[in-house]
C-alpha cells in the first residue's frame, strides 16, 4: 500500500520523545508508536528480484518518494509542465496468479516447446489468463519480466491489446519503475508495426475467434493516443528516473531513426539496465531494424514535444538540464531530432528560436564575441563531464555556418589544451572529425609539440584520431610529425612503442588504493593504446615501426599481448596479416608463440592468434610462413585436440586450421596448406599495394 502522507519529522519526534520516556499524546488521543499493517483487497504479496535499479519502498510499486515529494525531486523541472500526480496503484497478484505467472516465465525461458504453434498456443493462454491483470503485471517486480518476454513474442494484435489495456494510465506506467520497462519495450517492439501499416492497413486475427473480432484500431493511433496522455506532463518527465528513458524510446521510435544504432542506444538506455531477453524474439525484431517510413503526423508529434519540452525554458533552466545527469541525454536527442527535422527553420533571427538558438542565441554572429552569452555556454559546458556530452551533439550536428564561427573563434584556437583534458578531448576529438584540410594541418601544427604530453596523460583516442583524419586527407608531413612526437613520448628504443601504449611494463607492486577501479582504467588505457597501433599499421609508413616494435618484444611480452584483452589480441593478429618490408616478421612472431599455441587455443583472446596464423600464406612475398612451421603447429594442436574440444575457443581454432581433414586425409590438407593459401596471399598483397598506390595518388 502507498505510505501515508506524513510530516517528515513527526516520526523522529516520536522516537524521541519514548526514548526520554514520554507518552505519545496527539490532539488527545494516545498513539500506538507500532502501525497496524493494512491488507490489500488482494490476498499475494510480490516478492522477487527487482530491475537493478534503486529507491524502492516496501511494496516495490514507486520509487521511494512520498506524493508531495515527487514534484521536486526531479530537480526543479516539474514547473515547466502540469505538476505530476499522485502515483497510481494497480493492485497486487494473488499467490496462485504469481505462481502461474512464475512457472509460465520459467517455460518460456527454457523453450522446450515442440514446435512454434505450441509456443504460440502457450502463448495465447498465458495472455488470456493475463486478461484485465495487465496492469498487475507489468508493476508488479516479480512479473514484470515476464511482461517484458511476452511482448517480444507477442503479434500484432496482441501489443494492441496491450496498448488497449495501458490506455489511460500511461503517465504512471512511464513513471514506474518496473512498468516503465514494459512500455519501452512496448514502444520498440511496435515501431515495425507502424511501418508496415503504411504500406497498407492487415488486420491481425491470428489467435482470435470469430466471434470476438472488433474494429482494429492503427498503431498510429495508439501511438498518437499515447502522446496524448503524456502531452502536458513532459516538462517534468525528462528528469524523472524511470520516464526518462521511456520517454526517449518513444520519440526516438516516432522519429523513425534506426533503434539499433551504437549512437542512439547510449541515449535510451542506462548502463545498469537489465538485458531482458527470450529465445525467438530476434527474428521477430527484424521488422523494427534499420531505417523505418513514419507517418507525416509523427513527424508533427516529435517537433511539437520538442517545442512544448524546451519553449517555456529560459537560459538557467537549459544551462541546468544541460548538466543534469538524467535531463542530458534526453536534451542531447531533441537537439539532434531538432537539427534534422526542422533544417529549413534553423534561423537565429525566427519567431520562435530552435533548440539550438535557445542554447547558442544569436549564433553564428555572438560566436565571434567573447562575452557572449553563447560563448560563455560553450566554454562552461566544453569542461563538465555531463554538458561535454551536448557539446558534441553540437559539434556533430550543427549547420556549417554555426560550426564555422565555433571552430574558428573556440576551438581551433585552443586546440591544444582541449586534447589535453580528459573531459574536453572528446569535444575535441569531433571537431578534428569534421574540420577541413587546412583546418586539419593547422590544428596538427598546434598539437604536434604537445604529443609527449598527450603520451603521458594517456590520450591515444585524441592521437587515433589524429592519425586516421591525416591519412584521409593524405597528410605525410604531418603524419611523420606525430610519428616523431609519439616516439618520443613513448622511448627510443623500438620495444617502447608496443609497451608504453599496451601499458606491458606496468608495476604490478604497486600500491592501488581502488583496486577495481584502478583495474578498470588500465584495461581501458591498454585497449586505448592497442587501437592506436592498429590504426597505425594500416598507414604504410608507421606501420613498419609497429611491426619493429612487436619483432622487439620477448616472447613473454607477445604471450601476454595475445592473452591480456580482445584490442591487444586484435592488434597482434592484424600485424600478422599485414604484409611486411621484413620478411622474417611472420616468421619470427609465429616461431616466438609456437610453443603456447596450445594453451592460445583454448584462451579467450589468444585464440584469435591461433586463427590469424592458419589465414597466413605459405608462400607470398610480402608475407608468409612456411608450411613445415604450420605442419608442427598442426601436430601440437593435434596433440591436445581432446582439450580443444572442451571449449568453443579451441573448436574454433581446430575448425579455422581444418583438424579433422589433417586427421583423417593428411594429403588433401597439405595440399591446402601448400596451393589454396598461396593464391590467397596474392590478393590480399594485391590488395595492399593498391591501397598504398591509392594513398600516395592523393597526396598528389
Amino acid at each position: 500500500m502507498p505510505k501515508p502522507r506524513t510530516k517528515r519529522g513527526s516520526g523522529r519526534e516520536a522516537r524521541k520523545r519514548k526514548h526520554d520516556g514520554e507518552e505519545e499524546f496527539v490532539g488527545g488521543y494516545e498513539i500506538d508508536s507500532k502501525r497496524p499493517r493494512v491488507e490489500a483487497d488482494s490476498n499475494g504479496g510480490d516478492k522477487g528480484n527487482d530491475h537493478g535499479d534503486d529507491h524502492v519502498n516496501d511494496n516495490g510499486d514507486d520509487n521511494g518518494y512520498y506524493p508531495d515529494e515527487a514534484a521536486t525531486a526531479d530537480g526543479g523541472f516539474a514547473n515547466h509542465g502540469e505538476e505530476p500526480a499522485e502515483k497510481e496503484f494497480f493492485g497486487m497478484l494473488a499467490d496462485e496468479e504469481q505462481e502461474y505467472f512464475r512457472r509460465a516465465d520459467e517455460m518460456l525461458e527454457l523453450n522446450q516447446f515442440p514446435t512454434l504453434e505450441d509456443r504460440a498456443l502457450f502463448l495465447e493462454s498465458v495472455y488470456e489468463e493475463a486478461k484485465g491483470k495487465e496492469l498487475k503485471v507489468a508493476s508488479s517486480q516479480s512479473c514484470s519480466r515476464l511482461m517484458e518476454r511476452l511482448i517480444q513474442l507477442a503479434n500484432t494484435s496482441q501489443k494492441k491489446r496491450l496498448f488497449e489495456a495501458f490506455a489511460g494510465h500511461f503517465l504512471s506506467l512511464v513513471q514506474h519503475r518496473f512498468a516503465s520497462h514494459c512500455c519501452e519495450a512496448l514502444f520498440l517492439r511496435s515501431a515495425g508495426v507502424v511501418s508496415q501499416e503504411l504500406s497498407g492497413f492487415v488486420v491481425d486475427t491470428e489467435g482470435t475467434e470469430a466471434g470476438d473480432q472488433e474494429p482494429e484500431n492503427s498503431m498510429e493511433n495508439l501511438f498518437l493516443a499515447t502522446l496524448d496522455e503524456l502531452e502536458g506532463s513532459m516538462g517534468f518527465l525528462i528528469t524523472d528516473r524511470f520516464a526518462s528513458h521511456t520517454l526517449r524510446v518513444l520519440i526516438l521510435v516516432l522519429s523513425g531513426r534506426p533503434l539499433g544504432d551504437v549512437a542512439f542506444k547510449t541515449l535510451i538506455k542506462s548502463k545498469k539496465k537489465e538485458k531482458v531477453s527470450v529465445a525467438g524474439s530476434a527474428a521477430i525484431d527484424e521488422q523494427n531494424q534499420g531505417l523505418r517510413a513514419v507517418p507525416s503526423s509523427f513527424t508533427v508529434a516529435v517537433t511539437k514535444i520538442i517545442r512544448d519540452s524546451t519553449s517555456t525554458m529560459d537560459a538557467t533552466s537549459l544551462r541546468v538540464l544541460a548538466a543534469h545527469p538524467i535531463g542530458n541525454p534526453t536534451l542531447q536527442l531533441f537537439l539532434e531530432l531538432d537539427l534534422s527535422l526542422n533544417k529549413s527553420e534553423q534561423k537565429a533571427d525566427a519567431e520562435q528560436p530552435t533548440l539550438l538558438f535557445q542554447l547558442l542565441p544569436g549564433a553564428p554572429q555572438s560566436l565571434y564575441e567573447e562575452a557572449s552569452e553563447a560563448t560563455e555556454f560553450v566554454n562552461g559546458m566544453i569542461y563538465d563531464q555531463i554538458g561535454s556530452r551536448l557539446i558534441e551533439t553540437i559539434i556533430t550536428h550543427a549547420p556549417g555556418k554555426v560550426f564555422k564561427a565555433l571552430n574558428q573563434n573556440i576551438f581551433l584556437p585552443r586546440i591544444q589544451g582541449y586534447v589535453r583534458n580528459d573531459v574536453s578531448c572528446y569535444p575535441a576529438i569531433k571537431v578534428l572529425n569534421r574540420i577541413g584540410k587546412d583546418q586539419l594541418v593547422e590544428a596538427v601544427a598546434k598539437i604536434g609539440p604537445t604529443v609527449p604530453q598527450l603520451v603521458s596523460k594517456n590520450r591515444y583516442n585524441v592521437l587515433k584520431t589524429l592519425f586516421e583524419r591525416c591519412a584521409a586527407r593524405g597528410l605525410t608531413e604531418e603524419i611523420k610529425q606525430l610519428m616523431k612526437g609519439l616516439r618520443e613520448g613513448c622511448g627510443s628504443n623500438p620495444v617502447d612503442l608496443v609497451t608504453t601504449l599496451c601499458s606491458l611494463h606496468s608495476d604490478d607492486g604497486s600500491k592501488k588504493k581502488d583496486l577495481a577501479q584502478l583495474t578498470k582504467n588500465e584495461y581501458a588505457i591498454q585497449s586505448h593504446g592497442a587501437q592506436l597501433l592498429t590504426t597505425l599499421l594500416v598507414i604504410p609508413g608507421p606501420a613498419k615501426g609497429v611491426q619493429e616494435s612487436l619483432s622487439a618484444l620477448s616472447p613473454a611480452l607477445l604471450l601476454r599481448l595475445a592473452n591480456n584483452s580482445y584490442p591487444t589480441a586484435t592488434l597482434l593478429s592484424t600485424a600478422l596479416k599485414t604484409p611486411s618490408a621484413n620478411a622474417l616478421f611472420q616468421k619470427s612472431t609465429v616461431n616466438a608463440l609456437a610453443p603456447h599455441i596450445a594453451e592460445l587455443a583454448v584462451s579467450q583472446n589468444g585464440h584469435n592468434i591461433v586463427i590469424a596464423v592458419a589465414e597466413i600464406p605459405t608462400k607470398g612475398r610480402d608475407f608468409s610462413v612456411p608450411a613445415h612451421i604450420k605442419d608442427g603447429i598442426m601436430q601440437t594442436l593435434g596433440d591436445h585436440e581432446a582439450e580443444l574440444r572442451e571449449c568453443w575457443m579451441g573448436r574454433s581454432a581446430w575448425r579455422a586450421w581444418k583438424g579433422d581433414m589433417w586427421k583423417t586425409r593428411r594429403y588433401d590438407w597439405k595440399a591446402w596448406i601448400k596451393d589454396m593459401v598461396a593464391e590467397e596471399s596474392q590478393q590480399v598483397t594485391s590488395v595492399h599495394k593498391n591501397g598504398a598506390r591509392g594513398g600516395k595518388k592523393r597526396e598528389n
